[in-house]
């Protein structure tokens, strides 16, 4: 009996080295996390979108001693559909865009929900994520600006995560104006593979 067993288990071993994705519900989001050598990444579809994007909810946190290297654009969407993956946009490119052509209005309520989500989220606890970003944008006057130093505070930006560091911030989809549909999400980070289920 145990020979026939060492098979099976010799082939789920694989699985178990992936990591276990975990899902949980905070504020009305449906979140899923996962850990790999360390860093652990966490988001939520934000059920608004904002211009051309749909909008991820993302937050890190390095439990490892190495510095991870994050960016937005380590996050693609994979519809279910059969279109091809989306990779999310840079910040600035969010910015650029939404500076040029949001309203404050769509601005405002996208940081609503996303303050509302943030802060009901006992999880999530960013020692250099939107709210330090969000303090330094409420400087800036201008409404154009404003609007710019919103989506600046909002949007998830390039960083180092040193040991016990964490983050968070909104990733950025074109995805025609609408919210993310059915699909998964997957990020490649430092050559890890973040691969969640989908949804």
């Amino acid at each position: 009996m145990a020979f026939r067993l060492a098979p099976i288990i010799l082939l789920t071993l694989p699985l178990a080295a992936r990591g276990q994705v975990l899902e949980f519900s905070s504020n009305g989001l449906q979140y899923q996390a996962l850990t790999r050598q360390g860093l652990t990444v966490m988001h939520a579809r934000m059920p608004q979108a904002i211009r051309d994007f749909g909008v991820l909810q993302v937050a890190m946190n390095n439990g490892s001693p190495h510095i991870w290297k994050v960016k937005p654009t380590d996050f693609v969407f994979q519809p279910a559909d059969g279109r091809p993956p989306i990779r999310a946009v840079a910040e600035r490119v969010v910015i650029a865009d939404l500076f040029r052509n949001a309203g404050r209005s769509e601005v405002v309520k996208l940081q609503a929900a996303y303050e509302q989500a943030l802060f009901g989220n006992q999880h999530i606890r960013s020692s250099n994520g939107y709210e330090q970003r969000r303090l330094s944008a409420l400087a800036l006057g201008d409404r154009g600006v404003k609007a710019a130093a919103a989506a600046s505070a909002l949007t998830f930006v390039e960083d180092e995560l040193s040991p016990g560091a964490s983050t968070d911030g909104a990733v950025f989809f074109p995805f025609r104006g609408q919210p993310l549909g059915p699909g998964r999400v997957v990020a490649l980070i430092n050559g890890q593979v973040f691969e969640f289920r989908d949804e």
